[in-house]
């Protein structure tokens, strides 16, 4: 039976939405300014300020720019509980994040990832201070000393290319201050479960053209779990150390050379899981293998920026990234079974961005960009290993080798002034890109070799009409079109497979920003339609189906939604929230669920309709919730002590399904998640207490289900911060 949206859940969160939303943002002007003084900070964040985005490679204020995004501040985050990326989506709408430890499906508006290895890569990229990311891995890494975050809904094919169908993420750290001496701030935290947590800032003024900003975060905490069984290995306690370095030189008023490098050793413990279908609590479960979730990543970007007389800009972004994520695991998920996974993967990408950038005033602006990107996986020797059981070699899947990738791009966006508001924006981005394998292969006992590669070649882009109707009202309308391409499936024993398409996506949207109440309230309206085209998925190999293989739906997967957003300040309150719904409706399409033993072909085009060649239309898009919702609302009490301030978060994603198979009795239904966060806040001079609670209720939901297992979210925490700022 089809979920459908409850009429009375839609409706409570539409009459918390009583005029259209927008933009609920709170991000600062000057986002990268240190608080120096307590009364200041207070004055700014009791205002509306304008809300301005990055990722178009210019600033441009969110008001008038067409685009939906939710743009929040390092306050915010603190203020809603967003540590990781997980619980960014409980602040913002049309947005899921399933996290199953070593992998991190994000997934905006139903597209983004679905499937769970290195081949297929991601939908929804994050960029950090300006370069993108692990595809893959590595998303884990903490929030601190923040000064942005843009979450970006809808294709954006022309300025971030190939790996933002569903959409993107741009993380900002706070950067160096030329002339705005030593300042910066410290914070502490404890919690339950033992947790000890301390980061900084330290802003250093170094000559009249040159600053550095040093910035740390370290977490430690007991383990949620409470694993019985003969395992060895973590009990999945936290161990988290992070540092970042900036350097700002400003010789002129022409050159700008900001230099960032940051360092994580995230240690997890364990990523414990068990059975989808498992009667216990998530939090108490059995093992009997090693268990281990280790990250160790750098990250190194070099940005320069030099305006020539005319006003033309060219901009410089140099990225270098490795890292190494090692990760061991019970695949059966009881201390009954013998099944085991571990691995141990080596990735670094090298990327280089070239724009060239218009001045922002004159009836026509516009942007050119290059962008070049490698990015290698390296499996080392005996450290990709599925064992039944394991250290036998004839019932051991044994990987080892490497699989680069390729990526160059040449992109632009002109922007015509039609009239005094009426504006034309068009933009694209030409990709080509390849994958390749040099992987060795031991599949029970049987030797294979994969070397093969695959080349894919692609255009998007974005036409949008934009009307100001007046200096408070902004309409647009676009078409936008993204891709994301294919990757190499692994030997199955069945000689190389073919490798699967890319996905690509049509995106038409229309929105309307407004300004209410002389600035105090600001709303937005989004209506959005996708035709998906591509979708990869993992199924049974249609001639033999005893064996999984990726490949694409063949026909087009139907999304559509609506989306309303707000920010209000009305006198010491604060309010804000966000209402996502959204339908989707899967092409003709049949496949053998890769968990049911079979043996007769199933044809992806024309089945036939059997037991276990199933007809897939109509089904729900995965991770495609119908209905997400957000709400804060927070009061400031002015007392002669300083200034209290209590605030609570609501956030809610409904129920999705996990595979296109649809079987609840396999456990691909993913339900509803339900987190309510809360602080208490008394700021006197230049200190900040904070009594915080996130997930409130202590709902035990399960964050992700994968190779038959499920995994679970961050249960109820609470405790105390002191930060100082100087």
């Amino acid at each position: 039976m089809k979920t459908k949206i409850s009429k009375k859940r839609v409706l409570h969160a539409s009459l918390l939405l009583i005029f259209p939303w927008c933009g609920f943002v709170s991000a600062q002007e000057a986002a990268s300014e240190p608080k120096a003084k307590a009364d200041e900070t207070k004055q700014e964040v009791n205002k509306i300020e304008t809300i301005v985005v990055t990722a178009e490679r210019r600033t441009k204020p969110l008001q008038i720019t067409p685009i939906s995004a939710t743009v929040l501040s390092g306050d915010d985050l603190a203020n809603k509980g967003v540590g990781v990326v997980d619980q960014l989506m409980f602040a913002t709408p049309s947005a899921t994040v399933n996290n199953f430890g070593q992998g991190i499906d994000f997934n905006i508006r139903g597209i983004g990832k679905g499937e769970h290895n290195s081949q297929t890569t991601t939908g929804v990229v994050t960029y950090r201070d300006g370069v993108a990311t692990f595809p893959g891995y590595f998303a884990g890494e903490p929030y601190y000393d923040i000064a942005t975050i843009e979450i970006l809904r809808g294709p954006q094919g022309t300025f971030v290319g190939q790996n933002a169908t569903g959409g993107a993420v741009f993380v900002t750290s706070n950067d160096p201050i030329i002339g705005g001496g030593k300042s910066g701030y410290v914070q502490g935290q404890v919690g339950n479960y033992s947790d000890i947590g301390l980061q900084g800032a330290l802003n250093i003024p170094l000559t009249d053209t040159l600053a550095a900003r040093i910035a740390f975060n370290s977490e430690n905490r007991n383990s949620f779990w409470n694993i019985s069984g003969p395992y060895t290995g973590s009990d999945a306690r936290l161990r988290t150390n992070s540092a970042r370095l900036g350097l700002l030189w400003q010789p002129s008023s022409a050159l700008t050379v900001l230099f960032k490098t940051d360092y994580s050793h995230l240690d997890y413990g364990a990523y414990p899981a068990d059975p989808v279908n498992a009667t216990n609590d998530l939090f108490t479960v059995t093992a009997n293998a090693d268990l281990k979730a280790l990250d160790k990543l750098n990250r190194s970007v070099l940005s320069i920026d030099y305006q020539f007389a005319n006003g033309v800009k060219l901009r410089s972004v140099s990225g270098y990234q490795s890292g190494n994520t090692a990760y061991r695991a019970d695949l059966d998920g009881t201390s009954a079974g013998n099944s085991t996974f571990r691995d141990s993967v080596d990735e670094k990408i090298s990327s280089e961005e070239i724009n060239l950038i218009s001045p922002s005033s004159g009836p026509i602006t516009w942007v050119l960009g290059a962008y070049w990107q490698k990015d290698t996986y390296t499996f080392p020797p005996k450290e990709f290993v599925i064992g039944v059981p394991p250290g036998n070699p004839a019932s051991e899947y044994v990987l080892d080798g490497t699989n680069p990738k390729k990526t160059t791009a040449l992109f632009g966006k002109i922007g015509f002034d039609l009239s005094d508001r009426l504006e034309l924006e068009i933009g694209g981005r030409h990709t080509r890109s390849s994958t390749s394998n040099d992987v060795n292969v031991v599949q029970y006992g049987l030797p294979l070799k994969d070397v093969q590669r695959a080349d894919y070649t692609n255009f998007s882009g974005k036409v949008a009409l934009n009307f100001k109707v007046d200096a408070k009202q902004f309409l647009y309308a676009f078409a936008a079109t993204g891709f994301r391409p294919g990757g190499l499936n692994v030997p199955v024993g069945l000689g190389l497979p073919a490798p699967f398409d890319e996905e690509k996506v049509k995106s038409y949207e229309l929105g309307w920003k407004s300004i209410w109440l002389d600035g105090d309230f600001r709303t937005q309206l989004t209506a959005f339609h996708n035709d998906y085209k591509n979708f990869q998925v993992i199924i049974g190999y249609p001639t033999f189906p005893s064996f999984g293989i990726e490949l694409n739906v063949p026909d087009t997967t139907k999304i559509s939604g609506f989306e309303a957003q707000a920010q209000a300040k009305f006198g010491d309150w604060k309010l804000d929230g966000g209402l996502g719904v959204m339908s989707s409706k899967l092409g003709s399409f049949y496949a053998v669920d890769p968990r049911t033993v079979s043996f007769v072909p199933c044809n992806p085009f024309t089945g036939p309709a059997t037991a276990n060649c199933r007809a897939l239309k109509g089904q729900d898009q995965t991770y495609a919730p119908n209905l997400t919702f957000n709400f804060g609302v927070q009061r400031d009490i002015h007392t002669d002590n300083g200034t209290i301030t209590p605030r609570l978060s609501y956030g809610h994603v409904s129920k999705q399904w996990a595979t296109l198979f649809e079987d609840a009795t396999r456990g691909d239904r993913i339900q509803s998640r339900n987190i309510l966060n809360g602080q208490i806040a008394w700021q006197h001079d230049s200190y900040t207490w904070t009594l915080y609670g996130t997930n409130l209720t202590n709902q035990h939901y399960v964050a992700a289900i994968n190779s038959g297992l499920r995994f679970a979210g961050a249960p109820r925490q609470f405790g105390l911060r002191l930060a100082m700022w100087f």
